[in-house]
């Protein structure tokens, strides 16, 4: 924004023509409000300038000019309207940010910040806005997990404490690190992060990806043990937390592997709560072993053979997911027992939350992970092979571009105005404007 200010003569406040031509002829200084830089400009510039910035000076001291009299109405319409009431930090000066009290550490900001967040507000916030249009909003969502105890915050200090002094005491540690040498492996680092915080990352992804919103209604569970699930050697084909793969890759069972103690049993559902073809709140099963002695899934009863992702054309990303459930006893599958040469979707069509409520008295929730798969060629190859049966293609129909009514004198419109009302031929530009 350029601001104007005159150099020697006063600003004038009268509008007649002699002090019109007198103020434009006068040498003007412009104030570069980003850069703070000052310098003068030639008469012939300034004339050109002033004149255009005399009509907002004209306007400011409401003269009576004819000539300006329509922005003098333009420049009372776009007056910023004051706010309905207090706004935040408007207390502060910012000219003297010295003054304000440090807080010093982040624990201190965040507390302020909460309780900062507890008082009422003339506003509403995103978040108030989606709650109101939730009527669960207040339903208290139940953990279906595994239990957990966390240790003892002294104890955890006492091994932060003794950790650090043999480190210091480490003079192999110290030479590298002041020598800017020393390297983390990466394996302990994701070793901690699985440990700690992984699970709680985990599960606020799944959150995000509505798992729990489609798989568990008004439940969830934090995932207490890792599961690593590959379809191959590559790193690419991994599976973590939300990640794309092909569906063309995921062709075959994949390897799963996951920590568990001697004599554990476990269940491994791999399922999709977007591919259902007719009913948008079921699912297709795509994977159900049980009864998994330690981790080997291969010496598992196969309840329901692997079935590949079929994600339909048109459609977007699909979410792939496996759940595993621990049990505390072996559970008889033979009521979800389904045939090795299944391929009947009706067959397959399921619901994990009604599957868990059958057996919730001997499984607990885990672990999962997921991933997203859309469409490819090979989609159209389990149509048609496995599933025998035609594939199904949506598109979406997209409305004609609107036109209002052509102009006879179309006054201050685009070059390319009559673009859209051509005839016989698919206008080009018509959309942009």
């Amino acid at each position: 924004m350029l601001i104007v200010t005159p150099v020697s003569s006063p600003k004038p406040t009268d509008a007649s023509i002699n002090d019109v031509k007198h103020y434009a002829n006068q040498p003007y200084v412009f104030a570069v409000s980003r850069f703070q830089k000052k310098k003068k400009i030639d008469s012939n510039m300034a004339t050109t300038m002033s004149m255009r910035r005399l009509m907002w000076i004209t306007a400011d001291v409401c003269v009576n000019v004819n000539n300006v009299r329509g922005l003098g109405t333009t420049a009372s319409l776009c007056r910023r309207v004051p706010p309905q009431g207090p706004m935040p930090n408007e207390d502060i000066d910012v000219k003297d940010l010295d003054s304000l009290e440090k807080y010093r550490s982040y624990a201190r900001y965040i507390r302020a910040a909460q309780e900062a967040s507890k008082k009422p507000m003339w506003w509403k916030t995103y978040r108030q806005y989606l709650d109101a249009e939730n009527p669960n909003k207040d339903v208290e969502r139940v953990d279906v997990g595994l239990p957990f105890r966390r240790p003892s915050r002294l104890q955890e200090v006492r091994e932060r404490n003794r950790v650090m002094a043999e480190n210091r005491r480490n003079p192999e540690l110290e030479r590298a690190t002041r020598l800017r040498t020393f390297q983390i492996p990466l394996d302990r680092v994701k070793e901690e992060w699985e440990r700690t915080n992984g699970p709680y990352h985990i599960q606020r992804l799944a959150e995000h990806y509505g798992i729990y919103r489609d798989l568990f209604p008004m439940a969830f569970f934090v995932p207490r043990v890792m599961m690593r699930v590959s379809y191959g050697e590559d790193a690419s084909t991994s599976v973590h937390y939300g990640n794309q793969l092909p569906a063309s890759v995921a062709g075959a069972p994949p390897k799963v592997t996951f920590e568990a103690e001697e004599g554990s049993l476990w269940t491994l559902l791999l399922t999709c709560p977007d591919e259902h073809l007719q009913d948008g709140d079921q699912e297709y099963v795509h994977w159900l072993v049980g009864n998994i002695p330690v981790s080997a899934v291969a010496s598992g009863q196969e309840v329901c053979h692997y079935l590949p992702p079929f994600p339909a054309k048109g459609t977007g990303f699909h979410r792939f997911i496996f759940i595993l459930f621990k049990q505390d006893a072996a559970v008889d599958y033979s009521e979800d027992f389904r045939l090795s040469s299944c391929y009947s979707l009706k067959e397959r069509t399921f619901q994990t939350v009604e599957f868990y409520r059958k057996y919730q008295d001997v499984l607990t929730p885990a672990s999962l992970a997921f991933f997203q798969s859309q469409w490819d060629e090979s989609v159209t190859s389990t149509f048609h092979t496995l599933l025998n049966m035609k594939e199904p293609v949506f598109e979406y129909e997209r409305p004609s571009v609107y036109h209002p009514p052509q102009r006879k004198f179309p006054h201050r419109q685009p070059l390319r105005y009559l673009d859209r009302y051509r005839d016989g031929k698919e206008h080009t530009y018509g959309n942009r404007y």
